[in-house]
């Protein structure tokens, strides 16, 4: 018996009241030319991608690399296993390591701190391996441990050798995985991510700007990594909030600073222009009431687990069309987040987007006369 399909009633209402403040549907124009390699425009709330080129493409990526450096760094402060105030003492290999630098001296000790943000904030390819000496013991077994991270969040197109993306043939990023990882860097460490808006930061009374010059021309620009190689271009990452909206752009191998800086505030002004965000359903919230059999209880409430966006079109909120699909003859026992269904948003025939549908409680087998009965009663339906 194939799985019941429903109706959210309760979505439409909440529809048609906004849908008379909205302007006419717009027509969407192609995204402007980057001069990119490689670019991608992301939702950070829904995931959606809204324009790409060669996103997929494995590419050099340049500095943007330090994105997965930062994560590995962050993931371990998080555990415990060390904290900003460590002292890292500064190897002759950090201190030799050539391109951009945060001036660090070999022999002398820096706090985790200063390197994170000697790292971030001044591009410190000299930071950046101290801080994998620190972590790891050498920078070859930090890279192994950025490869093992890169795995559990799901970069599939990315393969590192060093901690600072310095060229190697066996270093490779894709436009996709560059804006998975920033968007992780946003939602899980904003204590931390913070950094990637400061603007300058001085260390060994040297005063070093950050490098991303969209921090300069648009407010609403808060990160997040810039990246050059004389091979992979001029390279940089960008995420601006507007209002309740946040994009994420990866611009890839444009030819100067200038290029990487006008496409990714061409794509991001495309991005807001062109297209909205909305919140449908919060976490936790009950969307339905389904049948459970052979249960303490006859009825199990449904919701998600996180909460549910959908970005569209400007001027097409009216349209959304939302429904359930839920398992037929659900079983007790049931555990509190079990998938028993998915939530499925559409715009006219296209699939926006759709989201596990769990189990908000759970819910214990019930007695033996209450299992005999359900099953009998499961024989007629």
């Amino acid at each position: 018996m194939s799985p019941r399909i429903i109706r959210i009633i309760t979505l439409i209402p909440f529809l048609l009241a906004l849908a008379a403040a909205q302007a006419a549907p717009l027509p969407i124009p192609k995204p402007p030319s980057s001069g990119a390699k490689a670019f991608v425009i992301q939702d950070f709330n829904s995931k959606r991608v809204i324009a790409e080129q060669e996103s997929d493409a494995q590419v050099e990526p340049a500095s943007i690399t330090k994105l997965m450096t930062a994560y590995v760094v962050f993931k371990e402060l998080l555990s415990g296993n060390i904290a900003l105030s460590d002292m890292v003492t500064v190897s002759e290999k950090a201190w030799r390591t050539p391109g951009s630098r945060m001036f660090i001296e070999v022999g002398k000790q820096v706090s985790v701190e200063d390197l994170l943000k000697g790292m971030i904030i001044q591009s410190g390819n000299d930071a950046t391996v101290a801080l994998a000496e620190y972590i790891a013991g050498s920078e070859e077994t930090f890279a192994a441990l950025m490869n093992r991270h890169a795995e559990e969040i799901g970069l599939i197109g990315s393969h590192f050798i060093n901690s600072t993306g310095l060229p190697d043939p066996e270093h490779y990023m894709t436009a996709q995985d560059i804006a998975r990882i920033a968007g992780l860097l946003i939602e899980e460490f904003p204590e931390y991510y913070k950094w990637y808006s400061q603007k300058e930061f001085t260390f060994n009374e040297i005063t070093q700007y950050n490098r991303n010059k969209l921090l300069w021309r648009d407010e609403s620009v808060d990160g997040v990594k810039t990246g050059h190689t004389d091979s992979a271009g001029y390279c940089l990452v960008t995420s601006a909030k507007q209002d309740d909206m946040r994009l994420i752009t990866v611009v890839l191998g444009t030819k100067s600073e200038n290029a990487r800086a006008d496409a990714s505030q061409a794509l991001l002004n495309y991005g807001f222009r062109f297209f909205e965000t909305h919140r449908l359903y919060a976490a936790g919230d009950t969307l339905t009431t389904t049948r459970i059999w052979k249960g303490k209880t006859d009825s199990v409430t449904l919701g998600l687990d996180r909460p549910l966006y959908a970005t569209i079109p400007r001027g097409q909120y009216e349209s959304l069309d939302a429904s359930m699909i839920i398992d037929n003859h659900i079983t007790a026992p049931v555990v509190q987040g079990q998938a028993l269904g998915k939530v499925q948003v559409q715009l006219g025939d296209e699939l926006i987007t759709e989201q596990k549908l769990v189990a908000l409680q759970g819910v214990d087998e019930g007695a033996f006369w209450q299992r005999i009965i359900d099953e009998a009663l499961l024989y007629f339906e």
